[in-house]
């Protein structure tokens, strides 16, 4: 471990008996995995014919790069699709990932049984939200023998995190790899908790977050405290303004809305989505003054300068793909330094980042994930 990364988070039988046994196979050729919905997967003890459809990241961290060689199908969009940039990158690394045939995705509607089982995979692993969606088709593809397993890091809790990853590496063989990285993310999480609770004395510092994919003009996505970035904040202690005004998990909220309750830290979720000319822009190969430049909107926008955020400087652009992943701890003592600055003046959560990418991911650091509007 790195320097950077303890200032970001803190230390804390004989063969020859073998003619005289009964016949029984050396090798079990099926194993149980316990998946994250708690379900029991029966897996063979080595798929060779994966289909994977998203968090391609956690997959390539908690399996390893190589494992990309026993991958046949994938969910592109969610990944090509939305970020090439960051797909481009992987692909760069891992070439197999540009002739891979494509599944579908449930939010379009081109997620079919047909097109999994067609690929004979010996395995399917999807995350929570697809599985609730295909209910039909996860049936189909389930009475044709092939095992699903589910993931969730979309609900942004520890258990469901440790439980994701601790499935991925049984199912793949790698359950060291899975135990090292689902150690490292419940000792980060529950450092950073330990110490934000201490520091805030009670007091709910009022945040907003605010997708802002379509530009300053559109009011984004907001999220509520049962899922990803509402979830971080309320993990936090922080007084999410958009608790109670989504009707679901997410969705906007009313731009007077935002001015009424006066928000003393705004974070809008940038990324390097593709298409999307008004966004704000993080990414590997985004440069800070970029990031600035495209939250400038967002600061002049009707009302916005009396805000108590805007005024304080607390408006932040952070990478949207940081949160439902096994490295959010790193947004999330982000965010923590915002709040407390004096209790985590020695995090770095930049650091945090590039060291999870050098110890975990086949890619290196660069870019912009996380900053201030003004530096």
């Amino acid at each position: 471990m790195t320097r950077a990364h303890r200032r970001a988070f803190g230390r804390r039988p004989l063969l020859a008996g073998a003619a005289l046994l009964p016949a029984a196979p050396a090798l079990a050729t099926t194993r149980t995995v316990t998946d994250a919905l708690g379900r029991e997967v029966v897996v063979g003890a080595r798929p060779e014919r994966v289909v994977v459809m998203f968090n391609y990241e956690e997959f390539t961290a908690v399996a390893g790069p190589e494992a990309w060689g026993r991958v046949v199908g994938m969910n592109r969009i969610v990944w090509e699709g939305w970020r090439p940039a960051i797909f481009s990158r992987y692909r760069a690394a891992i070439p197999r990932l540009a002739g891979l045939p494509d599944v579908g995705n449930t939010d379009e509607g081109t997620f079919a049984a047909e097109k999994v089982i067609g690929l004979r995979p010996d395995l399917l692993m999807m995350p929570a939200w697809a599985w609730t969606a295909a209910q039909t088709a996860r049936q189909q593809i389930a009475a044709a023998g092939i095992p699903v397993l589910v993931f969730d890091y979309n609900a942004q809790t520890l258990e469901r995190h440790v439980a994701s990853t601790r499935a991925i590496g049984a199912a793949m063989g790698t359950p060291e790899r899975a135990e090292a990285l689902a150690e490292r993310y419940r000792r980060n999480v529950g450092g950073i908790l330990e110490r934000a609770a201490r520091a805030s004395g009670g007091v709910k510092p009022r945040a907003y977050i605010e997708l802002g994919q379509g530009g300053a003009e559109v009011v984004g996505n907001s999220y509520a405290p049962v899922t990803m970035w509402g979830r971080i904040f309320d993990l936090l202690g922080a007084f999410n303004i958009a608790e109670g005004r989504i009707p679901g998990s997410y969705g906007p909220i009313a731009a007077e809305a935002v001015l009424a309750a006066d928000p003393q830290f705004i974070f809008i979720g940038a990324s390097s989505w593709a298409n999307r000319p008004r966004a704000v822009r993080t990414g590997y190969d985004v440069p800070p003054d970029v990031t600035r430049r495209s939250l400038d909107p967002y600061a002049a926008r009707p009302g916005w300068g009396s805000l108590s955020a805007i005024r304080s400087g607390e408006l932040h652009a952070i990478e949207h793909g940081l949160c439902r992943t096994l490295f959010d701890d790193t947004a999330m003592l982000y965010m923590a330094k915002r709040f407390w600055p004096g209790a985590f003046a020695d995090a770095d959560p930049v650091a945090a980042l590039a060291e999870y990418h050098a110890s975990f991911l086949p890619v290196p650091f660069s870019g912009t994930w996380m900053l201030p509007w003004r530096g």
